[in-house]
């Protein structure tokens, strides 16, 4: 439960000018790049929000802090946790674009395996070389999971009852049913900007 996350959104062209092994380490060197990456920076003047890098890689990515949540993971684990107590009770519709969505970025799934979170292909498959690598959606991929959470979020409400009933942890990482859509809300944020922009997201772990 130590895992920590960064969430970023990168322009995929600016990564494939790369060979496949070398895209993961060419979006961290310019994370960790003195005076004009992210590592180790001041970070937003809030808690949570976009953080865009200097220099010449101003264009290229931004990070996402996600509101609350300190860079750790667990806010995102215990999201998926709530959502296994109370999918069952979930309207079948929701249940399956919720599936999908919580699928694709941070659940488990219901046999602990979920979906596959990485795009085959653009990052290399080697875990020694893209060590860290949590998941990753192409523009393809951000714009296919976009709409899903576009048709699902006026219908979240529905759940609230059930989620304040099965699965609300008063003194948890997610708390309550505000807590738990907060959370998707800052995914949908995410999804919409590099959308908008035409990139892929990526999670990393350090």
């Amino acid at each position: 439960m130590g895992l920590d996350i960064t969430v970023l959104i990168a322009d995929w062209s600016w990564l494939g000018e790369a060979p496949v092994e070398e895209r993961l380490s060419r979006l961290r060197d310019a994370w960790y790049e003195d005076e004009t990456g992210l590592w180790d920076h001041d970070g937003p003047a809030t808690d949570g929000g976009w953080e865009w890098p200097c220099g010449p890689h101003s264009d290229s990515f931004a990070a996402y802090e996600f509101p609350g949540t300190a860079g750790s993971f667990k806010a995102h684990f215990w999201a998926g946790e709530g959502w296994e107590k109370v999918r069952e009770h979930a309207d079948p519709l929701v249940r399956a674009e919720l599936d999908t969505f919580l699928g694709r970025l941070i659940w488990q799934g219901v046999d602990g395996e979920g979906e596959d979170r990485e795009d085959c292909g653009f990052f290399h498959d080697d875990p020694a070389i893209s060590y860290g690598l949590l998941l990753s959606l192409s523009p393809d991929g951000v714009r296919e999971l976009l709409t899903t959470w576009e048709r699902v979020c006026p219908r979240l409400g529905g759940l609230r009852e059930a989620y304040d009933e099965h699965a609300a942890v008063p003194d948890g990482r997610i708390s309550d049913f505000g807590s738990f859509t907060r959370l998707l809300d800052n995914w949908g944020h995410v999804l919409s900007e590099a959308s908008r922009r035409g990139w892929g997201v990526v999670g990393l772990s350090e």
